[in-house]
């Protein structure tokens, strides 16, 4: 799958993979349990790096639309989803108010979310179209084009197909030992969100393969181990703020991807291109069924309502709440 002997060998790949493993999870453990720190890493943060970008470092930083949306779109979910959980005040009757409480602002997070895989999939689209028989250079990063790209697109767009409970956000009520204020999503759960994974590790290998062994396994397993651990229920904060740090890292320092001892490349095997792609679309068909049955049985609508709150995981989300 990579060929982790190019750049400073086996031993270096992986101290540093989980280098970069290690300081997402830490970063985002910091910015979701510390509000003003959370503030100041994705507000105050990105507006120095692009003063950077487009000065400074405009001849080493990544100045093509897909890095530049990347950055910006996972940077705006990070704003928005601190927004819901700390913007709210009081009103001339005394009464409290809080945008969390405001079901058409809630429908931004699910917009955000289909807006992020949606630019994935037009980039699988993309790449499939290319008809690259042999690994060529585009944009700077080499791919090969195969019914692998189709394939995963179209596990993306089912992927924006099964989120479901868009309204069913909720904030995470404090404790002693956690006062973060977590956003939760309670009808986004597990099988999702390891579907999601599968979809868009895919979506790396096959669009940006000398990326993969960190944008796809690092940045996706930090995220994902948070939610299932210590910050359950709030897997796209998460995956919102990891990926927003990652970014501005690889916009800010694209040596480390691409020239330094610590890059990885792809071993370009079309076998586990299709294992790869395969693997995506049938998960995410699979949880698509799932949510087929789920709604013919509950007879609800999937987006405004939530649909699985007969399960032993959304109850636990729940228990979290306020």
């Amino acid at each position: 799958m990579f060929d982790l002997t190019q750049g400073g060998g086996v031993v270096t790949a992986i101290l540093g993979w989980l280098l970069v493993f290690a300081a997402l999870f830490a970063l985002n453990e910091f910015t979701r349990r510390f509000k003003w720190v959370g503030f100041t890493a994705f507000v105050i943060l990105p507006i120095v790096l692009t003063i950077m970008w487009f000065t400074v470092l405009k001849s080493t930083a990544y100045m093509d639309w897909f890095h530049l949306a990347k950055v910006y779109s996972s940077t705006a979910g990070c704003i928005f989803f601190w927004c819901i959980r700390f913007v709210g005040g009081t009103k001339k009757d005394g009464s409290k108010w809080r945008l969390a409480d405001k079901k058409w602002f809630l429908f931004l997070a699910p917009l955000i979310l289909a807006i992020n895989i949606l630019e994935a999939c037009f980039r699988d689209f993309q790449i499939g179209q290319m008809a690259l028989t042999v690994p060529t250079a585009v944009d700077g990063l080499k791919v090969i084009s195969g019914p692998w790209n189709y394939m995963n697109a179209i596990a993306g767009l089912l992927n924006i197909v099964t989120i479901t409970g868009w309204f069913g956000i909720v904030i995470k009520k404090k404790t002693k030992k956690d006062g973060s204020h977590d956003m939760l999503w309670p009808d986004m759960l597990w099988f999702w969100i390891i579907a999601y994974d599968l979809w868009n590790f895919t979506y790396t290998y096959n669009c940006i393969p000398s990326h993969a062994w960190y944008a796809g396994l690092a940045l996706l397993l930090a995220p994902t181990l948070c939610a299932f651990t210590v910050g359950k229920g709030a897997w796209l904060q998460h995956r919102a703020q990891t990926l927003a740090l990652w970014c501005m890292f690889a916009q800010t320092f694209p040596i480390f991807l691409d020239y330094s001892k610590f890059f990885v490349q792809s071993s370009f095997n079309t076998t586990t291109y299709l294992i790869m792609g395969s693997l995506a679309l049938a998960s995410n068909v699979a949880v698509f069924v799932f949510m087929i049955y789920k709604v013919i049985k509950q007879k609800k609508n999937p987006y405004t309502n939530d649909i699985y709150t007969d399960l032993k995981a959304y109850k636990e989300v729940k228990e979290l709440t306020e």
